[in-house]
This record gives C-alpha cells, structure tokens and sequence, in this order.
C-alpha cells in the first residue's frame, strides 16, 4: 500500500476521533488526537488502564515543543539533540492538549519522532498524537505487528499498513527528566 493512502486514512480517523494502530520509531503504538480526550479516554478502555497513568505523545519537530509546553527547559533540547536512540522528555507546564492526557502536576511526555512515517503523518495532521504501546496494561509491549494481539488490532478504528512484515525487534524510548537542575534518566 502507498504510505499516502495510509496516511490519508489515519488523518481521517484521527480527525473523527478515532484510534489507529501504528508504526513508530520505537515499537507499534496506539495513537489518537492527542486534543482530543474523548478520543485519549477510548485508548485508557481499550488498554484497560487507569486514566492516572502517562502517555506520551508525538511531535515531528523540536518547534512544536512550544506549542505544548510553557518555557520548555533548555537542557532537555540540548539533551535530545545529542541522544543516540529515541528519547522521550518530561516536560512540566503542559498546554494545549487533552485534560486527561495531562498529569496530575502538569507534566506530559514527549518524544520528537525520527521515523519518517510518523514525521509526514503528524505534520500533515497538524497536531501531537499520542503514543502508547499497543497492548492490554500489564502485558508484555509487543515487538513487532505480528505479536499484537486481535484485542488491540479489533479496538481500534484504522490499522496501518505501513512496516506490518517488519520482524525487528523493538523496544520503547529512553524516558528523561529534569530534576533540581538536572537531567535524571527514568529508563
């Protein structure tokens, strides 16, 4: 399939509020509007997990950190331009996004995607999406499209076609944050 047609369809769902099931740079993800809480509150059923627990969502470029985040700490961008796999930031100060996609103290995830899929889709949608493993809570991530499991694949409104025969494994995003002036590793 042209990855056009995919990413036509996934705007389309995401627009109406739907969840896709897609590729990213680290492992398969379920992702919605990340502006959207009805559709963020679809993926916490779907995953069967307590609407307390973090997401994180996707942005194509650093820039749009801003979009997002009120006075985004500086050390975090110097931090990511040097990292060697996907990372994904704490930031405090959220703004702009779903209520109950925001933590309780106002901090979200975010990663800056370096798969070039997930790039054009999100640039063209025009919006962050979120990104959360695509697996029942407690369950193991899945590593590749073929170990996700009919659950996940029937829950969502568009899967897409893009890197399904794909047999690396993956695995899911360093997590940083800052700390009294400091930047901790959480995994």
């Amino acid at each position: 399939m042209d990855p056009r047609n995919d990413i036509n369809k996934c705007i389309e769902t995401l627009e109406s509020g739907g969840l896709i099931l897609y590729p990213t740079d680290t492992i398969w993800g379920i992702g919605c509007d990340a502006t959207n809480g009805n559709a963020v509150e679809k993926i916490f059923r779907l995953k069967k997990r307590a609407d307390n627990k973090a997401m994180i969502i996707l942005v194509a470029d650093a820039e749009d950190i801003f979009k997002y985040v009120e006075h985004p700490d500086k050390k975090i961008s110097e931090y990511l331009s040097s990292a060697e796999k996907p990372t994904t930031a704490i930031y405090q100060n959220a703004k702009g996004l779903a209520e109950n996609l925001v933590q309780a103290d106002g901090s979200i995830a975010i990663r800056i995607v370096n798969d070039d899929f997930c790039k054009m889709l999100i640039r063209e949608f025009g919006k962050p999406i979120v990104s959360t493993s695509a697996n029942i809570s407690g369950s193991s991530f899945p590593q590749n499209f073929r170990e996700i499991s009919e659950e996940i694949k029937s829950g969502v409104d568009y899967i897409v076609q893009h890197r399904r025969d794909d047999l690396f494994t993956s695995a899911p995003s360093s997590i940083i944050k800052m700390e009294n002036g400091n930047i901790i590793k959480i995994r």
